[in-house]
């Protein structure tokens, strides 16, 4: 189908004119009413792409391409379960849509059951590797070599990347083939410590207010206190920092966060060690911005620094622990079975909940994002981020405004990586359920979240900050997606 092409080659609104020329003709065509959908997506244009959805459904309820568009807007909404719910059945029946294998690969990822999701994107690729977001999503499940082959020939293709998007692969591919050049393989944990304890630094904003807590972190020998930062990935430092530790510059990067003045300049480098505490990193990127200051200090750490470990933020007495992961099974009969007919899958592994674990909240994880379905009074989840980087709870303008009224506040001021955010607003009493918690607020900030949700591909309603966090303390297992909230209800009350 031509209106396909031209999705797959980027020209989107070329391509919607072709699916609206069908629809002249053809005005029950629930196949272009779901391209229409998708492209939407790709437009960031979500409402339009839910409208579509509806119609290719309206137009013929059993229509495989209907349910995969509906499912691919409910993954864009947050709603990640009912997405499942549209996909499965059309992979369960063996109906070869390669796209349905792929939305449901999303969800696995997303969900932490890489082995089963790595399954999903392999048979997606079988079925279509000539769409360019599963030929994507796949080449990023394979190892160095053959990914470093596939990306260079991805990128000399079509294909229907944003420019953001396009910038960020071919980062990758210079990084990659800079370590390939050296003799590398990526960051490497090289110490032997299969435990630490430190203290957690305090970050003050002023002589009065706590705006967070830090690791004091040595760089190439270099030392920095810096914050430690669950929404954050890897070590973002200024450049002041990085030159003080001689961090090679790898390639120019661009980058992205919290603030309504654009991206920030700077580079990617490299850092022969990074310690923290007995743990030692060797021939990590290091993230530099050509700013003399991050978030009024030296710099970012991510809390998936230390995603080989069980990571124990202990905000109410200031610790900082790693610990073991539990050991895994071995794999059962029908696993191995699977292994063997997919190879290369024998490196991923589902979600396991260990049983000093059940108590344990699963989350949704996007590379580093940690999201947490939350519930805003007694609405339906949302998805909110958990951010001990950020300086309190926030939520959505559209999210507040479901549960009830917002208010323009000019005396707030909201602060990020790319400075101030220009439409700050607050939300009358609302009542946040995470885990097994449930926090009031009155006069939550609220500003609007879409770069976060465009970002992560789902939508992120509102984010779990510091201001309540340091009085939990949190636990964190990557790899499961897994995390607890200890909270002593007699310490703070």
């Amino acid at each position: 189908m031509e209106a396909q092409q031209l999705y797959r080659e980027g020209d989107f609104d070329a391509a919607i004119e072709k699916y609206q020329e069908i629809l002249t003709k053809e005005p029950k065509s629930a196949t272009a009413y779901a391209g229409l959908a998708r492209v939407y997506l790709k437009q960031k244009k979500v409402n339009e792409a839910n409208a579509a959805a509806k119609q290719a459904i309206d137009a013929d309820g059993n229509s495989v391409a209907a349910h995969i568009a509906l499912g691919e807007v409910y993954f864009r909404q947050g709603r990640l379960i009912d997405a499942e719910h549209e996909f499965a059945p059309i992979v369960q029946r063996n109906a070869k849509e390669a796209r349905a294998n792929y939305g449901l690969a999303r969800v696995y990822f997303a969900s932490s059951y890489y082995f089963h999701a790595k399954i999903q994107i392999d048979i997606a690729h079988q079925l279509d590797a000539d769409d360019p977001e599963i030929r994507r999503r796949w080449l990023g499940t394979l190892g160095f070599k053959e990914r470093l082959k596939a990306l260079k020939g991805y990128l000399e293709g079509e294909n229907n990347d944003s420019d953001d998007e396009r910038e960020h692969m071919e980062t990758a591919l210079a990084s990659m083939q800079e370590a390939d050049g050296q003799g590398r393989r990526g960051c490497r944990l090289v110490s032997t410590a299969k435990t630490a304890d430190m203290k957690l630094e305090l970050l003050l904003k002023d002589s009065n207010h706590l705006r967070g807590v830090g690791l004091k972190v040595q760089l190439n020998g270099s030392g920095s206190t810096l914050l430690l930062d669950t929404g954050a990935s890897g070590i973002l430092v200024d450049k002041r920092v990085a030159e003080k530790a001689g961090v090679k510059r790898l390639v120019e990067s661009d980058f992205h966060g919290i603030g309504d003045k654009g991206p920030v300049g700077g580079y990617i480098g490299i850092a022969d060690s990074i310690k923290v505490g007995d743990i030692e990193f060797q021939g990590c990127h290091v993230e530099v911005i050509d700013r003399r200051s991050v978030a009024e200090g030296d710099g970012l750490i991510g809390a998936d620094v230390f995603s080989h470990f069980l990571v124990d933020i202990d905000l109410p007495n200031y610790k900082f622990r790693l610990s073991p992961l539990p050991e895994e099974p071995p794999a059962a009969p029908d696993r191995l079975e699977l292994q063997a007919k997919f190879p290369g899958s024998e490196h991923f592994h589902d979600r396991y909940i260990a049983p000093e674990m059940k108590g344990y909240t699963p989350i949704f994880r996007f590379g580093h994002q940690l999201l947490i379905p939350t519930r805003v009074n007694e609405l339906p989840q949302k998805l909110f981020l958990i951010d001990t980087g950020a300086f309190s709870n926030t939520i959505s303008p559209a999210a507040a405004r479901e549960a009830t009224k917002v208010h323009t506040d000019a005396n707030f001021h909201v602060k990020g990586l790319n400075g101030e955010v220009k439409d700050v607003f607050t939300a009358d009493d609302l009542t946040l359920t995470f885990s097994h918690y449930r926090q009031k607020a009155r006069d939550m900030i609220a500003f609007e979240t879409t770069g976060i949700s465009n970002g992560t591909g789902t939508e992120v309603g509102g984010i779990l900050g510091f201001a309540m966090l340091r009085m939990m303390d949190l636990k964190i297992d990557y790899r499961d997606g897994l995390v607890d909230f200890g909270y002593d209800v007699n310490r703070w009350h």
